[in-house]
C-alpha cells in the first residue's frame, strides 16, 4: 500500500495507494510517490502519464496526524517534500493528466494543480481549507492564480469552502469533466502528438508562466526553428500515427 506504478503502450500510470486514509499524504507516501515520479523520469519511451488515486478520493489532503505532530523545525521540511513532488511533476518532459474523483482537498490539489491537464468525475469536490487549520496555503497553491485567477484563488484560499466539479470546470481548474472514457480519449489523443512537439510545448507552456512576454516569443521562435531542425535530422515522424 502507498503508490502503484504501471507502464503500458508509452503511458505511465501512478495511483496513490492509501484508500483507507483517502489518500492523505504523509511522508512516507509523498517519499513514494516523488521516487515513482523520478522512475518514470528514466523510462525513455513514455509519451504521456497518468496520475490518479485510488478508493472514494483522489487525495483528501496532508494527513492530519501527520499535521498534528508538525513543529515549527518540521513543518518547512513537510512541505518542502510536497513541493518536491509538485516539481518532479512539472519537470517530467511529457504530459501528466490528473484523474480527479471524489475529493481534491489541500495539498491534493496543489499536486493536480501542478499537472498538466485535469479531468474530473462528476461530483469531485475542490478545497483548499488549510486557513479553517490555522494555517496558510502553501507551496504550489502559488499555481492557483494562474491557473484561475487572482480573485477565483483567493476565494478558495481565504474561505475555505468546497467548490464542486461543475464550477471548476467552470473556472478553468478542470479541462474536462468526466471519467475513464474521457480520460482514455484525452490520452490517446497525446499518444497521436509527436513525441518531441509535446515535451516542447510543455517546456514552452512553462516559460509561458513565468517569463515576460518578449522573452516567451523569442524562445517560442527557437523552439520552432529547433523542431525543423530535429525534422531534418530524422526524417521519419515520432508521432503515434502514421501521416495520411
Amino acid at each position: 500500500m502507498g503508490i502503484e506504478l504501471a507502464t503500458a503502450g508509452g503511458v505511465a500510470r501512478i495511483f496513490l495507494d492509501r484508500p483507507q486514509k483517502a489518500n492523505a499524504l504523509d511522508s512516507p507516501l509523498l517519499r513514494d510517490l516523488l521516487s515513482a515520479l523520478e522512475s518514470a523520469s528514466k523510462m525513455p519511451d513514455l509519451r504521456a502519464l497518468v496520475l490518479g488515486g485510488h478508493g472514494r478520493a483522489f487525495c483528501g489532503g496532508a494527513d492530519v496526524n501527520e499535521l498534528k505532530s508538525l513543529t515549527a523545525s518540521t513543518a518547512g521540511g513537510f512541505v518542502e517534500r510536497i513541493h518536491e513532488v509538485c516539481a518532479a511533476i512539472r519537470s517530467l518532459p511529457i504530459p501528466v493528466v490528473a484523474r480527479l474523483h471524489g475529493a481534491v482537498i489541500g495539498a491534493g490539489l496543489e499536486i493536480a494543480a501542478a499537472c498538466d491537464l485535469r479531468i474530473a468525475a462528476e461530483g469531485t469536490k475542490f478545497a483548499m481549507p488549510e486557513v479553517r487549520l490555522g494555517i496558510p496555503s502553501v507551496v504550489e497553491a502559488a499555481l492557483l492564480p494562474r491557473l484561475i485567477g487572482s480573485g477565483r484563488a483567493a476565494w478558495l484560499v481565504l474561505t475555505g469552502e468546497a467548490i464542486d466539479a461543475q464550477r471548476a470546470f467552470e473556472w478553468g481548474l478542470v479541462e474536462e469533466l468526466g471519467g475513464d472514457e474521457s480520460l482514455e480519449r484525452v490520452v490517446s489523443g497525446l499518444l497521436k502528438a509527436d513525441r518531441e512537439a509535446l515535451r516542447m510545448q510543455k517546456a514552452l507552456l512553462q516559460l509561458w508562466e513565468e517569463a515576460p512576454l518578449a522573452a516567451s516569443i523569442q524562445k517560442s521562435i527557437q523552439s520552432f526553428a529547433d523542431a525543423h531542425r530535429n525534422r531534418g535530422q530524422s526524417p521519419n515522424s515520432q508521432s503515434g500515427s502514421d501521416p495520411d
